[in-house]
């Protein structure tokens, strides 16, 4: 008879510990920084109306036409898994009335998303996002504020050659006139277009800027520039942005046809690529989108926001950068009534801290201190018949071996100060 077995679906992402406390310290860090700069976070639905994503996203995506896992529930709703956050939080935005309660809203988000492409490295079916947004503000210096923020976050995590690069895709004043330019261009290179970028010609021209096909990219590298359609309110805006990230020393690179690949995008759009990460290097990325709110029911409200892939966040961390902390001394019961008079004061011990661990399984002395000495404990408290006769437990240093006798009247106190001590002289 075949064993049963049972996987998790494919390209769907789990963290394992030790791993997964790397990704805690690297959350934790990220709340603070936010926090810091006034952002609030805010916990997303997981399904969402399909129409919200068709409308938001643009249905001439790869991710509406190709990568969503969408399916009907036993009410025939089209239901789509969330495959990113910033529809989401647009969404929550519109519906609880948040422009209401403050005129600026700055919500941040952390959690899974959903795609269904090719796993490969760093990307999976199921991926973890760290992302915020701005509402309520149209200047250059939010996207300054934001661009500067996320640089912080990258030097604290000791992330090193991380490239900004930036462009601007104007408003809905100029854009239109470029999107005639490009679109007479591209008609004039069909042959040389992929299928996806021939049918998206009429729609969505811009996406051919966007196209990963080596084909593609040679077809437009001499299309007209987006800089040279801008109207004068986003010429203004983007060297606003430009001259505040000289006056505080934020290096970046300008790329032309940065059009990223989803249609909300107004004005600023940016990625902070790292070479590390290979061809698919973007390990941040986002923009302004100034129209989204009212096209999704809402009032006109101008935002900018961006999103990082915790996934790809992760291949650049050092994987030193936070190992699970060590218990201070592990606590060996070489008995039954050991145990019983070890766990309350394991208990006790760990309370708002990892100071001991307890063995219950009353193995050897010489296993237990193997398993001590593999887990960097700083000391071993033993019980065992002789120590409850005398009433009084061994305590190993395991660096030094030298031992002493710690009375049981006292041995929550003696490991306290035990304690306190060791960490008063590292």
């Amino acid at each position: 008879m075949k064993k049963f077995s049972l996987k998790t679906v494919k390209g769907f992402n789990e963290v394992l510990p030790p791993e997964s406390f790397r990704w805690r310290v690297v959350e934790e860090k990220f709340r603070e920084l936010l926090e810091g700069y006034g952002f609030a976070e805010l916990r997303l639905a997981l399904l969402e109306p399909t129409e919200l994503f068709a409308r938001s996203i643009g249905d001439e995506t790869d991710i509406v036409e190709k990568e969503m896992y969408t399916f009907c529930d036993r009410s025939d709703r089209s239901l789509t898994l969330r495959p990113e956050g910033t529809a989401s939080v647009v969404r929550a935005y519109n519906q609880y009335s948040l422009g209401k309660l403050n005129e600026i809203n700055k919500l941040y988000y952390v959690g899974p998303m959903f795609r269904y492409e090719r796993p490969q490295k760093g990307r999976f079916r199921q991926f973890h996002q760290l992302g915020a947004e701005v509402f309520g503000e149209a200047g250059f210096y939010q996207d300054a504020e934001t661009l500067v923020m996320l640089a912080q976050f990258f030097h604290e995590l000791e992330i090193k050659g991380v490239v900004l690069q930036l462009n601007s895709l104007g408003c809905e004043n100029c854009r239109p006139a470029f999107r005639e330019r490009l679109q007479a261009f591209l008609k004039q290179r069909l042959d040389a277009l992929c299928g996806d970028c021939r049918r998206r010609l009429d729609e969505n021209p811009l996406r051919a800027l966007d196209c990963k096909n080596p084909q593609c990219r040679e077809a437009v590298a001499d299309a007209p520039l987006i800089s040279e359609s801008w109207c004068t309110d986003c010429r203004e805006h983007f060297a606003g942005l430009r001259s505040l990230l000289e006056d505080v020393g934020l290096e970046y690179e300008v790329n032309p046809k940065l059009v990223r690949g989803l249609d909300y995008y107004t004005r600023t759009t940016f990625e902070f690529l790292a070479g590390e990460l290979g061809a698919q290097n973007a390990v941040a990325a986002g923009g302004r989108y100034d129209r989204l709110v009212e096209e999704l029911g809402g009032k006109p409200t101008p935002a900018f926001g961006f999103a990082i892939g915790f996934e790809r966040l992760m291949l650049l961390v050092d994987a030193g950068i936070a190992p699970l902390p060590r218990p201070f001394a592990a606590l060996i019961a070489l008995d039954e009534e050991a145990l019983r008079l070890l766990f309350p004061v394991h208990v006790n011990l760990n309370r708002g801290v990892r100071m001991t661990t307890l063995g219950f399984q009353q193995k050897s002395l010489k296993s237990q201190l193997k398993k001590a000495d593999k887990d960097g404990v700083e000391f071993a408290l033993i019980v065992g018949s002789e120590e409850r006769a005398r009433q009084e437990a061994v305590c190993r240093n395991m660096k030094t071996r030298e031992q002493f006798n710690l009375p049981f009247v006292r041995l929550e106190e003696a490991l306290r100060e035990l304690y306190d001590e060791c960490r008063r002289s590292s």
